[in-house]
């Protein structure tokens, strides 16, 4: 991997007892950092009691809250991320490598050192409330997950769906968490215009690999469960097979979308695993220490579709990948679709109903 600044990344596994609960088995340091720091066995043979890594919390104040992009295979022009990092721990998320703009580790950093954003739904206002603004879309956690565990307290991203709310503008929200349902009041409100759709995030249905790759999320079962409380709640609610890794969940593509339609999916989606910049060593160590038989079969077939290397971020190839492999995932999944009438794209959401939170709105935030 080439490093900023000739900086040699070291990846020294963290002891079991303090990451328990962890996805990330080491804590290297960031791509952008000057100097390396590397654990060492000190001689002493003591066995001390550990604790855990604990979460901690930050505020971060952005200048905006609503991010654009113009990249030709995302189907968004606008994004919110309410947090930085994601509690939840995916090993394979593709956003671990932001920490280290902050200076910290993507490995067990980005699940235990949580930024979040309580000025966001001030910001949001202020941003919609700006002459000319045309309301498009909104997608919310496309990044990392609005509703990961902290949301429970900071409640920002409940704030940011009633400043949406207030102001007729849609929104596509991507979870994996069951958090979502505290807001159905206001997802219901919402579905009722049309501004609202929801993808709920389901990479396999065996609760010991979720447990291992994703350990703070919710449940396979569970998040079954949540498609068919949203559905019930009339809130349009599709199934997001996402990451599909080869060997050890591309077999359940079928199988996922089976049950997500049962719990009353009407979209699907999927994505290919994707191993950016750090994430691609993390991933390998966590899979030479869950799955060590599985490596080579599992990286062999991951380079096969990305060009004989651990990930090609071109336009085009990043999200599915290329050659036969890849072909054939995306063969299965379209005919598992079509078989199940689970539509691609969805319906498309209001956006004609804006109303600006106007001159009060972006008066309030002068002060």
């Amino acid at each position: 991997m080439a490093l900023a600044r000739g900086h040699a990344q070291h990846f020294s596994a963290v002891d079991q007892r303090v990451r328990r609960g962890r996805a990330a088995t080491s804590n290297p340091d960031g791509r952008f950092e000057k100097q390396a720091r590397e654990t060492f066995h000190d001689g002493w043979d003591i066995d001390e009691d550990l604790p855990p890594i604990k979460t901690d919390v930050q505020v971060e104040r952005a200048k905006s809250i609503i991010s654009r992009n113009d990249s030709p295979d995302i189907p968004f022009e606008r994004s919110i991320n309410p947090y930085r990092g994601c509690e939840h721990g995916c090993i394979y998320c593709f956003a671990r490598p932001s920490h280290g703009f902050m200076g910290l580790s993507s490995g067990l950093d980005f699940e235990t050192k949580l930024f979040a954003k309580p000025d966001a739904p001030r910001q949001l206002t202020r941003e919609l409330s700006k002459p000319g603004y045309h309301a498009k879309t909104l997608a919310i956690g496309t990044n990392t997950d609005p509703y990961q565990p902290i949301e429970k307290k900071w409640r920002i991203m409940r704030q940011i769906l009633e400043v949406l709310s207030a102001a007729n503008h849609p929104v596509a929200i991507t979870t994996k968490s069951a958090l979502i349902l505290r807001d159905l009041d206001l997802l219901s409100a919402m579905a009722e215009k049309r501004l609202v759709k929801v993808a709920i995030s389901v990479t396999t249905l065996d609760r010991k690999l979720s447990r291992s790759m994703e350990p703070r999320a919710a449940t396979p079962p569970r998040r079954l469960e949540v498609i068919r409380q949203l559905k019930e709640a009339s809130i349009p609610v599709g199934i997001s097979v996402a990451p599909v890794i080869p060997v050890l969940t591309d077999h359940e593509i079928e199988r996922i979308l089976d049950s997500g339609k049962a719990a009353g999916a009407t979209e699907a989606s999927y994505i290919l695993l994707r191993l950016p910049l750090e994430v691609a060593p993390l991933f390998k160590d966590w899979l030479l220490e869950n799955h060590p038989e599985r490596y080579r079969h599992v990286m062999s077939l991951i380079r096969s579709m990305r060009g004989g290397k651990d990930y090609d971020a071109e336009f085009g190839k990043r999200m599915k990948g290329s050659g036969p492999y890849a072909w054939q995932i995306a063969r299965r999944f379209d005919m598992a679709a079509k078989r199940l009438g689970l539509a691609k794209r969805g319906i498309a959401l209001r956006d004609d109903l804006f109303v600006s939170p106007g001159f009060g709105g972006t008066q309030l935030n002068l002060f």
